[in-house]
Order: C-alpha cells, then sequence, then structure tokens
C-alpha cells in the first residue's frame, strides 16, 4: 500500500491509502486498513512522523570516492531532530545564519521506518521490523556540518525544514528488496544524483541490526540510510541550493518528493 498523510480542504488531518488520482481512501484510526471513504487530498503532509531521526553519512561507494573520504568500518551515525522534519511540497528554508549563501545542499536518500520496536535486532531478521520506505532529502548546510558544529555533523543538518519526507509511505510487501531501487535528484530539471542502493556499503538490514545494539527503536523511527555521489559541495566548481531552486528526490517504487527552496524572512 502507499499510505498517505494529508489534509482535506477544510485542514482536518488524515491518513489514507493513496490512489493515485489526487484523492486518498481514508484509513481506520491506527491502522492501515481503508474503509471506502475517499477523500480529495489538499496538501499533503509528511507521510510519517518520526518518533527519532537517525541518519547515516558515507554510506555509498562512489560519494565516499568523490569526497575522498575514508571507507568507514562501521556505519557513520548521526542524527536530525524531529523538528526538522519538512512535508512534500513545503519550502526548504536557506537559515539566516547561513550568512555566505552557498552551502546549504541537497542529499537523496532511502528512508526506513520501522514499524515494530525492536533492540539487538539480528541482521538476518532486521526487515521483519520495517513497516516500509519513503524518500528524504537531507539537506545539509556544509559549513555548519564541518566548521561551525565543534566536528559533529548534527548542527548543519538540523535546522527547521532540513529533513522533507514523502510523498507517501510504501509498505514493505511492495518493497521487498530495498537493495535494488534507483534514486536521484534533480534541481531545476537537471539531475544531479543518480544511483542505485546496491551501491550501500552497509545495506537497510544491516543498519538496522547496527543502530539497534543496546538501543530500542520504537515504531515510526526513521533511518536515512545515506546519499549517493552528486552531492553539490563535491562538484566542481561547488553548487549549492539558492532561493527559487525546486528540488526533486526520487526514488523508484516511492514517487517523486518536490520542495522549492526559499530564503528565510
Amino acid at each position: 500500500m502507499r499510505i498517505t498523510r494529508f489534509l482535506d480542504d477544510r485542514g482536518t488531518l488524515h491518513r489514507g491509502v493513496d490512489l493515485g488520482d489526487g484523492s486518498a481512501d481514508i484509513c481506520v484510526d491506527g491502522a492501515d486498513e481503508p474503509t471506502g471513504r475517499v477523500m480529495p487530498i489538499a496538501r499533503r503532509l509528511a507521510p510519517v512522523v518520526p518518533s527519532n531521526i537517525f541518519c547515516i553519512g558515507h554510506n555509498y561507494r562512489a560519494h565516499i570516492e568523490e569526497t575522498g573520504a575514508q571507507v568507514p568500518k562501521n556505519p557513520v551515525l548521526f542524527m536530525k531532530p524531529t523538528s526538522a522534519v519538512n512535508d512534500p511540497g513545503a519550502p526548504i528554508v536557506i537559515p539566516a545564519c547561513c550568512t555566505r549563501g552557498d552551502e546549504v545542499d541537497y542529499e537523496c536518500e532511502l528512508a526506513v521506518v520501522i514499524g515494530t520496536a525492536g533492540r539487538d535486532i539480528p541482521v538476518e531478521t532486521a526487515l521483519e521490523h520495517v513497516a516500509g520506505y519513503t524518500a528524504a532529502n537531507d539537506v545539509s548546510a556544509r559549513r555548519w556540518q564541518k566548521h561551525g558544529g565543534g566536528g559533529q555533523f548534527i548542527r548543519g543538518k538540523s535546522f527547521d525544514t532540513f529533513c522533507p519526507l514523502g510523498p507517501v509511505l510504501v509498505t514493505s510487501d511492495e518493497l521487498p528488496d530495498p537493495q535494488t531501487l534507483d534514486l536521484s535528484t534533480t534541481v531545476n530539471g537537471e539531475v544531479r544524483q543518480s544511483s542505485n542502493t546496491a551501491d550501500m556499503l552497509f545495506s537497510v538490514a544491516e543498519l538496522i541490526s547496527f543502530i539497534s545494539q543496546d538501543t530500542t527503536l520504537l515504531p515510526n523511527t526513521v533511518i536515512l540510510t545515506g546519499t549517493p555521489q552528486g552531492v553539490g559541495v563535491a562538484r566542481d566548481p561547488q553548487v549549492f541550493l539558492q532561493p527559487g531552486d525546486e528540488v526533486t528526490v526520487e526514488i523508484q517504487g516511492i514517487g517523486a518528493l518536490r520542495n522549492p527552496v526559499a530564503a528565510a524572512p
């Protein structure tokens, strides 16, 4: 199923099965069971309200090569605050503290949503804990990431609007193998990233197992699984997001997550 969270034309929040025609079949509260009650989608929201957001860096081989980073022995783990979550179609806002105007970057990523809580999850059963998958943009302020956070990634990753998710949550039965998916980023129609999840250094199952070591993964935990090559900071010349741009992250079997870029008020 393709699950969507949305507002109707009266501003009422709903969760339903996306019918692909601008409408959704409303689900029973607390379950993904359609009721047959169809309603137009006025505004899409992020398809999940995360309990936690774990993120992985340097997880695509070609991206490691383009940045000159060392191949990690273990997943490079950091987090985003849940306040960074952004909706499909809502603007990515360039923070006012990004005063140089040349540092905000895009990162297309497959996002994993945990459905069944677990701790110390074996690799062999890790995918059984997955509710589904969605597309994510791990928006990154590079100067803050590299120089303004005391050596930690989180500051450059944590600004409001820096975690667009969507457009839908595709249940795991429809995507049984997350290591075979094409994914891409376009900016104003120009392809900037194009890869396949087969290039991941650590698979989705391995990431779930690693993160869950002595750590409970709650339902609605979101795991951003890393970005492929083509990020703006690694291009020559470097290219960063500017107000007026439109960024599209697209993942095979999930769809296109589009967001405009805007300056801070």
